[in-house]
This record gives structure tokens, C-alpha cells and sequence, in this order.
């Protein structure tokens, strides 16, 4: 079976000869390709290349058109990144620098014509003429309460958030969800087939119970207002099973992409056969480990979650530092532990 094929049965509990296996390798291809960040960033091709050649090195599932996060900033007309070559890049000068700029704002009214969608066009293309058939092609966009934070600055974000002005607040809320339908929309016509919904507000480990219920559910409920076909629930590596519950009920997703700070059994507990529970390692740790730690912890997480089947291994951040030998170790031993012996 191909990978898509294996991720298709998983999301579906249909027989296969192993959970789907996914993992971000997105700074180490400007090493594989010995290019600074700021070079291997300014191309599609080069950017498809990293995660073609990192794909075939390690021979997990998927591919990752995500440049950086930054990059959706920059369809808004920021144009200035900071990149460093032991990190991720970063915005470097915001768009909005006080709350008259919010009014100013402008959404494209087409993404794909953009300049900055150029290159990731570029890139969205090979990866699909490539692999499209084979492997699951993977887009990560930024949830409307989020997207704030990379326009403004997290500072100036949670000001505005926690103070009175909110129909400013709103304006700017709306004008980033109306970007993100349009996002949404845009990757899936180019070839993405896993979307990732990016939102740390997506949980009350960082938002509380009240404020997500009154502000933060609201808001979703608006970008995801054309459904939620592929796409995967991610509040980075904040925990959420808590809200679970309540997510399911109000949008159905398919596949929740579990914190490595949750209970991992508890999550599969609750998801059960109505979505995917993706597993992930927690990779910063990772820095640290042996191998013999890493493959123990693949372990335990394989054996907990592929039980009953709807079930994926994942990765974080995936940091430049992590010794290749835990990478090999991960790997090998999520082949290893993830098989089914059955076929099912």
C-alpha cells in the first residue's frame, strides 16, 4: 500500500500493514541541500527538493509545503523575515504597528495571484507532480485568533484581546478569518490533501474554559464555516483533550493531533473510531535522549494508540538539533512498533 493509501485506511479503520507515520523535516533540508535558510526559502523548487530528499532519506509518509509560518504574513504585505539557521524564520517588522493599520488591512481578494503565493505555488506543484499520488501532501494555515500574533506581535495581540476595544478586535478577527476561508481554498486547489488547523486558542491550557467557550469557539466556528474535509486539529504542543468532546460535536474532524503533554490513552479513549488520533513524540526531549530512550518512547506511544486502529505517529517541531541518531532510532522503531501483524 502506498502511504495515502495507509493514511485512508487508518482515518477509515480499514485493514493495513501499519499506522501511517508522519514527521516535519522542514529546516533540515536547507542543510541537505547546503543553502543558508534565507536561500532555501526564497524558491518553491528548492523547498519542494528538501522535502522530497528528506522523504526518501528517512522514507516516512508525508511531505510538508509549509515554508514557514511568517509566510502567511506576507500575503498581508509584510516583507521583511528574520531568518537564522538554527531556528525557524520568524516576521522581522509586523504589518500592523498600531490599531489604525487594522483598519487599512487589506485581505486579497485572490491569494493565488499574490506574489507571495508565487513560490509556494512553485513548490505545491512539484511536490504534487512528484508525490501526489503516493503520499499525503501536507498545508499548515493559521486559525483567525492566531494569525493576529505574527500581524502585530504577541504582545500587542494579547493587549488588544484583553482590552476593551473590541470592535477593533473584531475587524481585524474578521478580516483574518475571511484570509484563512480563502487559504483554505487556495492549498486544497493546489494539491494539498492534510490540512493543518493551526490554533492555540483551540485549547483552555492556554485560553481558559470561559474564554473558550465565549471567544475562542465562536471564531472557529467561522473559519471552518465550508466544513472541515481534511483538515487536522493542532494546538501545537498544547494539550486539549479536555475540549475534545465539544470539538467533535460542533465540527468533526478528522484527525486530532494530540499533544505529547496529554494522556495519550485517555485522547484514543475519547476519539475512538470517529477520527484519527494522531500519537506525537515529544521531540524536544529528543534533543537529550539516547536512542534506546527514543525507541522506548515510540514504544509505549505505538502501543497505547494503534490498538483498534485510527491511529498516526507524529512529530513536533522537529529541532535542527536533534541528534541523527534519535531521528534513525524514532524511525525505525515506529516501523518496527507501528506494524500490524494481522494486516489490520
Amino acid at each position: 500500500m502506498s502511504p495515502l493509501e495507509i493514511l485512508a485506511a487508518a482515518a477509515t479503520g480499514q485493514p493495513a500493514p501499519r499506522i501511517p507515520i508522519f514527521c516535519n523535516m522542514l529546516d533540515k533540508g536547507a542543510h541537505e541541500l547546503k543553502m543558508s535558510q534565507k536561500e532555501f526559502y526564497s524558491k518553491g523548487e528548492y523547498v519542494a527538493e528538501g522535502q522530497l530528499k528528506m522523504q526518501a532519506r528517512y522514507g516516512y509518509d508525508n511531505v510538508l509545503s509549509l515554508f514557514y509560518v511568517g509566510k502567511e504574513a506576507e500575503l498581508f504585505g509584510c516583507n521583511d523575515i528574520l531568518f537564522s539557521n538554527d531556528g525557524a524564520p520568524n516576521v522581522a517588522d509586523f504589518v500592523i504597528k498600531n490599531y489604525d493599520d487594522i483598519a487599512k488591512l487589506e485581505v486579497p481578494d485572490d491569494i493565488t495571484a499574490h506574489p507571495a503565493w508565487a513560490e509556494t505555488a512553485k513548490c505545491l506543484k512539484i511536490l504534487r507532480d512528484e508525490v501526489g499520488n503516493t503520499h499525503p501532501i501536507c498545508a499548515y494555515l493559521t486559525a483567525s485568533t492566531t494569525m493576529p500574533a505574527i500581524l502585530m506581535g504577541m504582545d500587542k495581540w494579547m493587549d488588544l484581546l484583553l482590552g476593551k476595544d473590541t470592535d477593533v478586535r473584531d475587524e481585524l478577527l474578521r478580516k483574518c478569518s475571511l484570509f484563512f476561508q480563502k487559504e483554505v481554498q487556495a492549498y486544497r486547489d493546489a494539491g494539498a490533501n492534510v490540512l493543518v488547523y493551526s490554533t492555540p486558542f483551540g485549547t483552555t491550557s492556554f485560553v481558559g474554559r470561559k474564554r473558550f467557550q465565549e471567544f475562542s469557539l465562536p471564531w472557529m466556528q467561522r473559519d471552518l464555516a465550508a466544513g472541515v474535509e481534511n483538515l487536522v486539529y493542532y494546538c501545537g504542543m498544547l494539550p486539549f483533550n479536555d475540549v475534545i468532546p465539544q470539538i467533535q460535536e460542533t465540527f468533526n474532524f478528522g484527525s486530532y493531533y494530540i499533544s505529547p503533554m496529554s494522556d495519550l490513552a485517555e485522547a484514543k479513549a475519547i476519539i475512538g473510531d470517529k477520527a484519527l488520533t494522531c500519537g506525537v513524540i515529544d521531540d524536544i526531549k529528543m534533543i537529550h535522549w539516547t536512542p534506546e530512550q527514543t525507541r522506548a518512547e515510540v514504544k509505549r506511544i505505538c502501543d497505547i494508540g494503534k490498538v483498534g486502529g485510527h491511529f498516526l505517529f507524529g512529530t513536533g517541531v522537529m529541532p535542527l538539533q536533534i541528534p541523527e541518531e534519535n531521528i534513525i532510532a524514532m524511525l525505525e522503531a515506529a516501523f518496527e512498533y507501528g506494524r500490524y501483524d494481522d494486516g489490520i
